[in-house]
């Protein structure tokens, strides 16, 4: 039977009887303290909190809540549609949905658009932070264009009409549209100035991503030498025919400065990538990311977008236009990412819960989340794994439980 959500709110809790995913290991039987909304205690001596809430784990895993760093849209909302399509009402119900797959922080990821439709999305986003119980668990945004290089293949599913270069003036006019809240950026770095663009932006705290490009080797080291800090969804992005010896892969994999993000779905990378991929970069500079859809949660069958075009959403979550035969984007939240890439790479599940959320929270510079641990936010979440699979069953944000499912 599911039970009702606890009222946690502005009071002392104390979690027990938990596996909690420490990044060395996991903690048996561990007990976390969380006061006002912030990890007080891990198995600590705590002489005062005979009047916590407590909570039993039963011995589920408890681990920091995950961080999506690139979420679309979910749930039939799309933070890239604009006017009467995108709303505060529907901001909200995907963070709620979010809620439900563990995800505790992320960022609404806006793709390439007009410059009105995208200025807009902003504003509209900005008003949904209005609800605090929402705005904790959304930081900031991520705009994933328009600056990304036109040719097919390389501009993904991006619209070509709105693809342009880099303009800083713009950039601004949405920055103050978004009220300061962009907070990451992915762009092409080898179109007319971008290396200056990725300068301006490292100077106003706005992490730099490179991705849906093709630039050369000493491009690549130019934009990390300026402030990028993440290839995005490395593997992906990409034409499908490139130079073996010089392509974008190659010299983001060899910077050792730069963290790579990758989708572990199942379908926008081969079992053999990932190990690679991982092998190389490690779980130290290892993004997990979604970069979901709004159709993700949806039943599956066929939808058409926007732009008039049939989809299908299969029963295994691959989503894609069933007669190019090619993917129109992803629709499996960040559990998934977590379940395969422990399966292709052997990775244990600390080192992909730190993918899934600690890493991004230190690349962007949002280091109150992504660990348990004494002085960070109570942003928590209970699950079990029962063959591979995860299951979220409790989800707890700045110390305000959101969701179970218990």
């Amino acid at each position: 039977m599911k039970s009702e959500i606890m009222n946690t709110e502005n009071q002392l809790i104390k979690i027990f009887n938990g596996k909690i995913i420490a990044f060395d290991g996991i903690i048996e039987n561990g007990v976390i303290v969380i006061r006002n909304g912030m990890i007080e205690s891990l198995n600590g001596d705590n002489p005062d909190i005979q009047n916590a809430v407590e909570i039993d784990a039963n011995g589920m895993y408890v681990a920091p809540g995950l961080i999506d760093n690139q979420v679309n849209g979910f749930a039939g909302v799309s933070f890239s549609l604009g006017g009467d399509e995108l709303t505060v009402e529907g901001i909200e119900k995907a963070t709620r949905e979010l809620w439900k797959t563990g995800v505790t922080t992320y960022l609404p990821t806006l793709t390439t658009n007009s410059h009105e439709k995208m200025k807009e999305n902003l504003q509209i986003l900005v008003s949904a932070l209005s609800n605090q119980e929402i705005a904790v668990s959304i930081p900031g945004f991520h705009l994933e264009g328009p600056y990304i290089n036109p040719e097919d293949g390389y501009r993904g599913a991006h619209p070509l009409p709105f693809v342009r270069l880099p303009d800083w003036d713009e950039f601004l006019e949405l920055y103050e549209a978004a009220n300061h809240k962009i907070i990451q950026i992915t762009l092409a770095p080898e179109l007319e100035g971008a290396l200056e663009f990725i300068s301006n932006c490292r100077d106003l705290g706005v992490a730099v991503a490179l991705g849906h490009h093709n630039a050369p080797t000493e491009t690549v080291t130019e934009a990390v030498n300026r402030g990028a800090k993440i290839a995005t969804h490395l593997g992906n992005g990409a034409a499908n025919t490139i130079n073996r010896h010089k392509n974008p892969f190659w010299s983001q994999l060899a910077d050792d400065r730069l963290n790579i993000s990758i989708i572990c779905d199942g379908f926008h990378l081969l079992p053999e990538e990932i190990k690679v991929f991982f092998k190389v970069k490690g779980p130290e500079k290892t993004i997990l990311t979604s970069d979901v859809t709004s159709f993700a949660m949806l039943n599956p069958g066929f939808y058409t977008t926007q732009t008039g075009e049939t989809i299908e959403l299969r029963e295994d979550g691959l989503l894609h236009y069933p007669e190019q035969k090619c993917l129109y984007g992803s629709a499996s939240p960040l559990t998934k990412s977590i379940e395969y890439i422990s399966e292709v790479s052997g990775c244990t599940l600390p080192e992909a819960i730190r993918m899934a959320g600690f890493n991004v929270a230190q690349v962007l510079g949002l280091n109150t989340i992504g660990e348990i641990k004494p002085g960070r936010r109570g942003d928590l979440i209970f699950f079990t794994v029962e063959n591979g699979n995860m299951y979220i069953k409790k989800t707890i944000v700045a110390g305000r439980e959101v969701f179970t499912n218990i």
